[in-house]
Parts: structure tokens; C-alpha cells; sequence
């Protein structure tokens, strides 16, 4: 049966009363408002120190600033709402008025809602909208979406990954998700999906994953890619988290090689960088 999920990728992303290009790979800058986040925890968690933090990223080109209120690293417990929506709903008053994007990074119907209410442009859920209620708060906006494939739950996710077809399942799990999502009314041009890079996946996998990118483009949906500083990226290099920029960038270019056109980074210059290299070097191909 068709599901009209073959056709060829996007070219732009609406949300919100606009249309983000997608010409060139976009860069989304990553805001961990946040105690634990695996990377940067606790750094960013007071609000002058996020707001000091995503006005350095938009300087460094950030298109889009993603602002997250709970870890979702490797055995993170969930918080209450309450508490995520009061560590990101300031920022994202702060910042509305900045010129750049706003994305909230979250998997609760409440904080999807709390964040458009102040400014947010996109919800970006690690649960591909799988909460109840979550399709429905999306569904009620015009915002952009992200549908990001998770095997568990973040306390979970990485005591026994397993896959028979890693690249075929979270194709699969991501085809289902945008059916359910425009099932719902959420037009599919509103639509990104993420394979979840380090979400219920071994090392193997995650490659595996990054070496097939180009598969995913398939479902007729912008693909995003997020490889900043990953477990996979240390895995093979031997670096720490703080120690994995130049990891981060050339995984993120090879992602943007077979297909995606967002990236999720803690790096902005360093990436942008690094695709206006990759940019410039297309452009003399022959």
C-alpha cells in the first residue's frame, strides 16, 4: 500500500507561520538547562547562564537554539512537569525576541504547551510523541515537529539494546510515528525525523546507523542528525565528552553527506566550519 511517505525530501520545514530553507544543513545548538545532561550538566542550569550560553551560540551561526529541561543521557530519571517548565520557559521568554528559532527539547504535553506559549517554534521529543496527550498539543499549534526513535526509556535504553535490522526498525518506527502524526492534522512539511543516535543503541548500531543515514531520507521527511559528543564518538577515539569537538565534527559532516539537513551540536562554530568547507568543496565537484 502507498503511504505517500516515498516521496523525495522536503525542501523546507514549516512551523509557526514560516518556512525554514533547507538549501543548505541547518545547525541546531544545543541548551541543557539542566543539573545531569551527560555533556555539559549543570553549567547552564541557572537561567543568566543559559542566556549567556545560547546568545554565544546564535553568535557562532546557530539557525536554531534547542532548549532541553531534563537529561535524557544513559539511566536519567524523569522530572515533574512543574519543574521542567520552570527551567525552560524563562530562557525561551528571554530569548523569543532574539531573531533565532526556538526549539524545546521535551517528551510532556504540558511543557509542549507551557514552551509555544512562550515562544518555542518547535517541539523536539525524544519519544516521538508517544506520551499521552502529546500528539494532541502538537496537533493544536502550528509548530514544528521532531519524531526521534528511542529503543526504551532513557533509565533503560542502554542495558540490552537489541535489533534484528537496526536501520530497518527505526525507519519503520519513524514511518509509523509520521502516520500517526498526520493522522492527526499535523501536516507533514511540519515533520522531522532523528534516528536517536545513543538512544537504545550499541556503538555498533549507532555506526550502522550513520553509515545508512541516507535510508531514512527515504520516508520523505528532513532527516536531523545529532552525533555531538556521543558515547559512539568515544568509543572509537578514546576521548572524553569534553575532548570529542573534532569527533563531533566530522560525524556530523558524514551525517550531512548521506542526508541531513538539521544538526544537533553543542560546537556551532566549530560546525559551521566545517559545512562551509563541505559546502565550497560540493560546489567544485564536476
Amino acid at each position: 500500500m502507498d503511504t505517500g511517505l516515498t516521496r523525495a525530501p522536503i525542501a523546507g520545514w514549516s512551523m509557526t507561520g514560516r518556512v525554514l530553507a533547507l538549501e543548505r544543513p541547518l545547525i541546531m545548538g544545543i541548551v541543557n538547562v539542566t543539573p545531569d545532561s551527560f555533556s555539559d550538566g549543570g553549567r547552564f542550569l541557572e537561567p543568566s547562564a543559559a542566556l549567556e550560553h545560547a546568545r554565544r551560540l546564535i553568535d557562532e551561526g546557530a539557525d536554531i537554539l534547542d532548549i532541553g529541561g531534563e537529561s535524557t543521557r544513559p539511566g536519567s530519571a524523569a522530572i515533574p512537569e512543574s519543574e521542567e517548565i520552570a527551567r525552560v520557559v524563562p530562557v525561551l521568554e528571554a530569548l523569543r525576541k532574539s531573531g533565532v528559532v526556538l526549539s524545546v527539547d521535551t517528551s510532556k504535553p504540558g511543557v509542549m504547551r507551557a514552551a509555544l506559549d512562550a515562544g518555542a517554534a518547535i517541539v523536539n521529543d525524544v519519544c516521538a510523541l508517544q506520551a499521552p496527550g502529546a500528539l494532541d498539543a502538537v496537533a493544536a499549534s502550528d509548530c514544528g515537529v521532531v519524531l526521534m526513535h528511542m529503543q526504551g526509556s532513557p533509565r533503560t535504553m542502554q542495558l540490552n539494546p537489541h535489533y534484528t535490522d537496526v536501520v530497518g526498525e527505526v525507519r519503520d518506527f519513524l514511518r509509523e510515528r509520521i502516520a500517526a502524526a498526520t493522522a492527526r492534522g499535523v501536516a507533514a512539511v511540519r515533520i522531522v525525523v532523528d534516528p536517536g543516535f545513543g538512544f537504545g543503541k550499541t556503538v555498533e548500531h549507532n555506526f550502522e546507523l550513520l553509515g545508512q543515514l541516507a535510508a531514512l531520507t527515504k520516508l520523505g521527511v528532513p532527516v536531523l542528525a545529532g552525533v555531538s559528543r556521543k558515547g559512539m564518538l568515544g568509543a572509537v577515539t578514546g576521548r572524553a565528552v569534553g575532548d570529542r569537538t573534532a569527533a563531533s565534527v566530522a560525524a556530523t559532516v558524514v551525517a550531512v553527506e548521506r542526508g541531513a539537513r538539521i544538526v544537533r551540536v553543542h560546537d556551532v562554530a566549530a560546525t559551521r566550519d566545517a559545512l562551509r568547507v563541505w559546502a565550497a568543496t560540493r560546489k567544485g565537484e564536476t
